[in-house]
This record gives structure tokens, C-alpha cells and sequence, in this order.
């Protein structure tokens, strides 16, 4: 099968690569390198298509689109640091960009799946959170939500094009997918923690520690998204993709530092000093996963020791 994976060189795009090259794919991606790495892919650079370019060239995209057999929608704006930063980019990544995918998809008759997040939920205090809950968003001037409103736009559009073009779309909304090659640069915690334990630096718990989540491996993400595939009931769905053990941020940090072996201090930074204006958080966020697990008895494998030390690895 001929694949495209858009972000293929990004932390979860190149991990797939891996999967649909061992599967025997022909792998191309597209990735303009703003957040994706070469060094992601340079394992498999000999036999992969490479293409640096930007999901918002229609001309690109359907020329690559019309090469291959399924697209891996991946590519977007990622970690809550770069929404805050450059909000008005995000969005136009998030949104116009995967108009161009969806529309090229639809008009070219090709299978895809894209990623969308657990940001959707916003801040819905009914946990765990399945699939069909209501989102909670808040204020538009709190600019963290932009990236939860662009991803709603790209799931309905997504569904409204396989209602009314039967267009062959699988969403995956992703809660804390983690694992090597995440980069710590985004905000993104656990790397974050873990980089600064293995050096012995302070590690910084944003706001007062008490929020939980789960997390995720990526590899158990991949088999997730490829068990869908083999799946001809997923089309058309929406099923969250994310881990079992639910943990607070404070006490991350302090299993971090012990499997680790770190003498680093655990010091709190106030939200609006990490993240400046426009960030609010949620307590809690943990996905339902009966719907994936029903329909292909999925379930992640990897725990979250696992997880910490694999990273750990990665870095060392």
C-alpha cells in the first residue's frame, strides 16, 4: 500500500512511519520541519519519499494525495506553548490545512485518518470522557481553546464530508500520547520532566500540581490507529486513543525523579509564567475507552513506569 503521512517527521508521524514500513508500505511524507525533525526519520531516510512542504499547498497536497492509497492526517500545530505563541499560525495550520487534506481526500477518493486531540472536550467535568460528550470551551479571549475550536472544525468538516461525499474517515482523538522523539520544546510535560531530572535541574510543576491525566505510549497509539484501519466499522468514527493510569502532575514529577535517580527539586511555576496570558487548565482529563476497545479490543499495553524509563532512554 502506498501510504502519505502529513508530519511524518514529527513525533507520533515518524513513529508511524516505522509501523507502515515494517507493514511493507511505501511510506511518503509531507513536513515542513517546523516542529518534525530529520532526525526522526533519518533511520529510514533510504527509503522513504520526502517532500518539505506545507499542508496549506493545494497544488502539493493533491499531487501527493493522488500518489497514494491512504493519508496519515498528522501534521499540525502542536503543544500549548506554540498556540499561545503564535495563535493566529496555529490556526490556520490546524484549520485551513486540513481543509486542503480533507477536500484533496474527498475529491481523490482516498482512505484517511486524522488526529485530533482531547482538547476537544475542553473543560467537561464528566469523566471519564466518551466520545459523544458535550465540549465545554472557555472564553475565546482565553487563547488556549483556539486549538480545541480548530481541531472541532476539522472533525466536523471531516464528518460532513462522509455523510455527504462518503468520504473514508477515521478520527482518533489523542489524550497525552508520550514516548521518544517528543520533544520537551512544546510544553509537552513528561519529556519535559524527565529532560530535567536526567540533568539534575529543577523540575517545574506548572500551577498547583493537582491536575490528572494519563498518558499514553506512542507504539500502543500506532497499533490504536493501524487496528482501525483493519477495521471497516471505524469508518465514519470518532474513538479516543489514550492510557489507564491516572496520575496528578505533582506526583509525576516525583515518580519521575525516582525512576530517574535524579536530585533535582520539584519547584511549582505559576501558570501565568509558564504560559502567559490566554492559558486556563482543567483539572482532570481521562479518556473512555470502550468504544475502541468493543469494536477491536484494543488497550494500551506499555505502563506508565515503561514509559518513563523508555523516555529516559531516548535522552540519556
Amino acid at each position: 500500500m502506498r501510504v502519505l503521512i502529513t508530519g511524518g517527521a514529527g513525533f507520533i508521524g515518524s513513529h508511524l512511519c516505522d509501523s507502515r514500513i515494517a507493514i511493507g508500505d511505501e511510506v511518503t511524507i509531507l513536513d515542513n520541519f517546523s516542529s518534525g525533525s530529520r532526525q526522526n526519520i533519518q533511520h529510514i531516510d533510504n527509503v522513504i519519499n520526502k517532500f518539505d512542504g506545507n499542508i496549506k499547498d493545494q497544488k502539493l497536497v493533491e499531487l501527493l494525495v493522488a500518489n497514494c492509497d491512504l493519508v496519515l492526517h498528522m501534521a499540525a500545530a502542536v503543544g500549548v506553548k506554540t498556540i499561545l505563541d503564535d495563535p493566529i499560525e496555529s490556526i490556520a495550520t490546524n484549520f485551513l490545512g486540513s481543509e486542503v487534506i480533507l477536500n484533496a481526500c474527498t475529491k481523490l477518493e482516498k482512505r484517511l485518518v486524522i488526529a485530533s486531540t482531547s482538547e476537544i472536550y475542553g473543560k467537561n467535568a464528566k469523566q471519564p470522557l466518551s466520545e459523544i460528550d458535550d465540549r465545554i470551551m472557555g472564553a475565546p479571549q482565553r487563547l488556549r481553546w483556539s486549538y480545541a475550536d480548530s481541531k472541532a472544525l476539522e472533525e466536523a468538516m471531516a464528518y460532513a464530508l462522509h455523510l455527504s461525499k462518503n468520504l473514508n474517515v477515521i478520527t482518533v482523538r489523542l489524550f497525552n500520547i508520550v514516548g521518544p522523539r517528543q520533544s520537551a520544546d512544546y510544553g509537552m510535560v513528561l519529556p519535559r520532566f524527565i529532560q530535567a531530572a536526567i540533568h539534575d535541574k529543577p523540575i517545574e510543576v506548572y500551577g498547583d500540581g493537582r491536575q490528572q491525566r494519563v498518558f499514553c505510549h506512542v507504539l500502543d497509539a500506532v497499533d490504536a490507529i493501524n487496528g482501525l484501519l483493519k477495521n471497516p466499522h471505524s469508518i465514519g468514527q470518532v474513538f479516543n486513543i489514550g492510557g489507564l493510569q491516572e496520575i496528578s502532575i505533582l506526583e509525576l514529577a516525583h515518580l519521575v525523579k525516582n525512576e530517574v535517580g535524579s536530585n533535582s527539586e520539584i519547584i511549582f511555576k505559576p501558570y501565568q509564567e509558564a504560559y502567559g496570558t490566554g492559558f486556563e487548565d482543567m483539572v482532570r482529563r481521562v479518556p473512555n475507552l470502550k468504544k475502541i476497545k468493543d469494536l477491536i479490543s484494543w488497550g494500551p499495553k506499555i505502563n506508565l513506569i515503561e514509559i518513563i524509563k523508555d523516555i529516559a532512554k531516548s535522552l540519556s
